[in-house]
């Protein structure tokens, strides 16, 4: 389909959320739909106390979980108008949501040539009532750590593993994830495991020739966790974010595959719930003060994940989820890890020698910064893997693998020794959980 043909359609509709409480968890339904084209149903399940109800707090989040999951559909056609029936959101809040589906869907406009900007590509309009918020005493308590099977989540698990009230919530569960969590010493019963069910009728149009592309998922993340948190009563939400994710992937550019990783959009998550959900819980990365060098260094200290964890986009879409070894993310992961556990223990962990491969050379430049873009996915800076391929090409003696000769021989060995002892400030840990990360650095 042409682009001018996609773009008739031009209003979408949240039309409406329905909460039913089901004891052991929440079940929300979405209702978007494009006039003259299509209705979605998207919904979510959310574990809870038994004892928690359906408060205007849950409606508030249940409703801002739907103004981030329209995005999925919206995109398809990129309709100009979206109108909202369902609640209200001000003249600061709309123009919040703007920034995020702007920024957020700068690599989807990249990939799909579309040249749009942040004051024409969307309107709001809100026909629905505001909800007024309770006044509540809160008292979470505890930490409940996002998990999604990779490096990250892994080293703030172990790091945690001696926090009181301690759980994991994971969203769409996968054994991966699972076992992580697990040989962090949780326990089955504090596993929170959110279910997320796609509306498949965007695939269906997706086929047809509707544009698709990347999302800000871990806005979702924010928005549902921050959801889960308060059912379960805990007071602090901790991600696994690192200083790296704040680097764009065209150069010059604000295009950020990771955009709703950044510290940007974790400063402006934590404002917008400080000032409209008026109550005391923390979101934060944990990882934020380290680049990938540092927690490729801490992964490497903690030998009962390496069996375990995958990173691998591609291979999470096999049964059991494997490392593909032929994309930028395995080759990323493979390379952050390289100066601690070349050859026999990354081998062990991939099932290969990803340095020999000669198909991943491109790629190889591209992650280097010697491509035309940094690839996009969730991979570190061209300072980061730079100064590790660096690091392992001075450990080895003799003949050198394929694409860490390849590196000798055209570029010049980096000296970025600083990364060794790096600590961004720009983060959100209070002094208990910034001493921890400390602490681990220092033994490690």
């Amino acid at each position: 389909m042409s682009l001018e043909e996609i773009r008739k359609y031009d209003t979408f509709i949240y039309e409406d959320y329905k909460i039913e409480d089901k004891g052991a968890f929440l079940k929300i339904t979405y209702y978007f739909s494009i006039p003259n084209l299509e209705v979605f149903t998207p919904s979510l399940e959310i574990p809870k106390k038994e004892s928690k109800v359906v408060d205007s707090l849950v409606k508030t989040l249940a409703f801002h979980m739907g103004m981030v999951e329209l995005v999925s559909y919206w995109k398809c056609c990129m309709a100009p108008h979206v109108i909202i029936k369902c609640g209200f959101l001000n003249e600061e809040q709309i123009k919040w949501f703007k920034k995020l589906y702007f920024l957020g869907q700068g690599e989807f406009f990249y990939t799909n040539k579309i040249d749009v900007n942040i004051d024409n590509f969307m309107t709001i309009t809100c026909l629905g009532e505001e909800i007024s918020l309770e006044n509540k005493e809160y008292k979470g308590q505890g930490v409940m750590i996002g998990v999604g099977g990779g490096k990250d989540s892994c080293v703030s698990l172990e790091i945690l593993k001696n926090e009181p009230n301690r759980s994991a919530f994971i969203i769409n569960p996968k054994e991966v994830m699972i076992e992580c969590a697990l040989k962090s010493d949780l326990k089955e019963e504090e596993i929170l495991k959110i279910k997320r069910n796609l509306d498949l009728k965007i695939v269906e149009l997706n086929k047809r020739g509707f544009l698709n592309g990347h999302t800000p998922f871990s806005a979702m993340v924010a928005f549902t966790s921050f959801l889960t948190a308060y059912l379960n009563d805990k007071r602090y939400i901790v991600l696994s974010n690192e200083s790296s994710a704040n680097e764009s992937n065209v150069m010059g550019t604000k295009i950020n595959h990771q955009y709703s990783k950044t510290y940007e959009f974790e400063s402006d998550f934590n404002i917008y719930a400080k000032r409209y959900f008026k109550i005391d819980i923390d979101y934060f990365s944990f990882l934020r003060p380290l680049n990938e060098y540092e927690i490729g260094m801490l992964l490497a200290r903690m030998p009962k994940y390496h069996p375990i964890f995958k990173s691998c986009n591609k291979g999470s879409k096999d049964i059991p989820w494997v490392w593909c070894s032929n994309c930028s993310k395995c080759l990323f992961v493979y390379s952050m890890l390289s100066p601690f556990l070349y050859k026999k223990e990354l081998v062990a962990i991939f099932k290969e020698d990803l340095f020999e491969n000669k198909a991943l050379l491109e790629t190889f430049k591209d992650l280097l910064g010697y491509g035309e873009n940094k690839p996009f996915d969730c991979v570190g800076t061209y300072e980061e893997i730079n100064y590790a391929i660096s690091k392992t090409i001075r450990n080895l003696e003799g003949e050198l693998p394929f694409l860490l000769k390849y590196y000798k021989e055209h570029y010049e060995l980096s000296n970025h020794e600083a990364l060794e002892n790096y600590w961004n400030e720009e983060h959100h840990l209070n002094e208990h959980f910034e001493a921890l990360l400390k602490e681990a650095i220092k033994n490690d």
